[in-house]
């Protein structure tokens, strides 16, 4: 007995220390058969890996997993092995004390090239790089890390460090489109710049009281509501200072526009919507709705 429950306690504290709860889907219909052939386990592989990975490297402290969505198309195939792609990922945080969720990340990345044959084995090494497993490591880290920002201040870093050396491991290879800055378009380095960048560092600092809000809010709404609405007027002050086109200002408002909507629908001030169009042009027409005559 006391052998079966050595083994249960084992396998919870595996379980307990992995911090995603990912679900993959893959598309690959417009493929020719030979590709489709080669592809069809890969979206079980992808979802093992990154739910069985241990990405922080220690206990996960906290007790619930992240959850993760990986939305994967597959473009084109240049050969049985070489292949291009986009991917979806979006992430949710759990609200303190509450069932509710808030919207963590919402990234459309149409810049992924790599290389699978049939029942190639992913390993977790992210000192070295693999067009799968690194582009899996970083969404991971990019996961973790906003997570843990929420949470406290500026304690994602270490993991928009590690994202960052796969960046650069990535931009040395022929799989570099995506790992290299682009103008006007999303890329993962351009992202990682601006989460460790200095000048971004007060935007983190209000997105971590962002969630201190949204926390808040479940039980006093209108106090929850001034924290958010402090974040907005914080982005609105640096609009002079910071590039509001930026790739991580447009990452937050993907995510968290129609959160924003939801808490501030009854907000007094309807002035925070004006403020809100000129800092999130993309999603002006939601603030544009509540804005009234």
């Amino acid at each position: 007995m006391k052998k079966i429950l050595s083994i249960v306690f084992i396998l919870y504290t595996a379980l307990a220390a992995q911090e995603l709860q990912a679900t993959v889907t893959l598309n690959y219909q417009n493929l020719p058969v030979a590709n489709k052939e080669s592809l069809v386990n890969l979206e079980n592989e992808i979802e093992t890996y990154l739910n069985t990975t241990r990405f922080t490297g220690s206990d996960w402290k906290y007790n619930y997993k992240i959850k993760c969505d990986f939305n994967i198309s597959i473009i084109s195939a240049s050969d049985e092995v070489n292949y291009s792609a986009q991917a979806v990922i979006v992430s949710q945080r759990q609200i303190y004390k509450s069932s509710n969720i808030s919207p963590m990340l919402r990234i459309f990345d149409n810049n992924w090239m790599f290389t699978y044959e049939k029942n190639q084995p992913l390993y977790f090494n992210p000192l070295t790089f693999n067009s799968i497993a690194s582009f899996l490591d970083y969404y991971a880290y990019v996961i973790i890390g906003m997570e843990q920002d929420s949470w406290e201040k500026f304690a994602g870093s270490v993991y928009f460090n590690k994202a960052f050396d796969i960046v650069n491991l990535g931009s040395g290879t022929r799989f570099s489109k995506g790992w290299e800055s682009t103008s006007g378009n999303y890329n993962r380095k351009d992202l990682m710049e601006n989460l460790l960048s200095e000048k971004f560092r007060t935007v983190r600092e209000a997105f971590s009281d962002y969630h201190y809000g949204i926390d808040q809010a479940q039980k006093n709404r209108a106090a929850g509501q001034k924290k958010i609405v402090g974040f907005i007027k914080t982005l609105k002050s640096l609009e002079s200072k910071l590039d509001i086109r930026s790739i991580l200002i447009k990452t937050i408002f993907d995510a968290k526009n129609g959160e924003i909507v939801d808490y501030l629908r009854d907000y007094p001030d309807k002035e925070i919507f004006k403020i809100l169009k000129s800092i999130d042009p993309p999603h002006a027409s939601k603030y544009e709705e509540l804005l009234g005559d």
